[in-house]
């Protein structure tokens, strides 16, 4: 009986690791446009969830439509890695516990892209940069980006998030027709040479961006 106790017990252990497991099911390059008239190249990973509800071609096109935006700065987008994401469930959602704990147990190259399922947050914004200025309490996120399924203005969206990221800066503008805008808007594409000097600067003291 006793055997057939631990037996049991070992099955019922190994199902529920097997259940909780966190591992890249596949990987796919995509493709990049030439980055030979840029001066800086910046290299994603990019992830999607296994049953989650963002295709990854949906992450696909808003990835390079997003790059094309942030080539006005002399950034090009040089390699990006999609990565498929087996993870229970919990971690398909943007909530600092748990995308916390998805980190520390998922090596992701920074910086790094999370299209998920929603976000818990308050308040829940539909994408969020975590930069390092606002990464002291959660330094698992740091140089990432989340992108909650819906996000309206995805491109926009996208490139506005990477453009916080790499100026690892919260900052908005009021001018017409700029990215970064509070609120993206599909003709608010425009950045200045300002902004565009402090991504530059600050990604490349950061580490999240290279030099041609």
């Amino acid at each position: 009986m006793r055997l057939w106790s631990s037996i049991i017990l070992l099955c019922a252990v190994s199902a529920a690791s097997a259940q909780d497991e966190i591992r890249i099911m596949g990987t796919r390059e995509l493709p990049l446009p030439g980055a030979a008239s840029a001066s800086h190249k910046l290299r994603l990973s990019v992830h999607v969830f296994d049953g989650g509800r963002w295709l990854p071609e949906h992450a696909e096109a808003a990835v390079l439509e997003a790059a094309g935006l942030l080539r006005q700065c002399g950034v090009a987008l040089s390699r990006a890695e999609l990565r498929v994401v087996q993870a229970p469930r919990r971690f398909r959602v943007y909530f600092t516990p748990a995308s916390r704990e998805l980190l520390a147990r998922l090596p992701a190259p920074r910086p790094a892209v999370f299209f998920v399922d929603d976000t818990r947050n308050d308040p829940a914004f539909d994408a969020e940069a975590i930069g390092r200025e606002n990464a002291a309490g959660r330094p698992e996120l740091a140089d990432t980006v989340w992108v909650a399924h819906g996000a309206r203005d995805l491109p926009q969206v996208l490139a506005h998030e990477l453009v916080h990221l790499l100026s690892d800066s919260g900052s908005h503008s009021e001018a017409p027709g700029n990215l970064m805008r509070a609120e993206t808007s599909p003709g608010a594409t425009r950045l200045t040479p300002a902004q565009c000097e402090r991504l530059r600067a600050r990604g490349q003291a950061n580490g999240l961006l290279g030099v041609n």
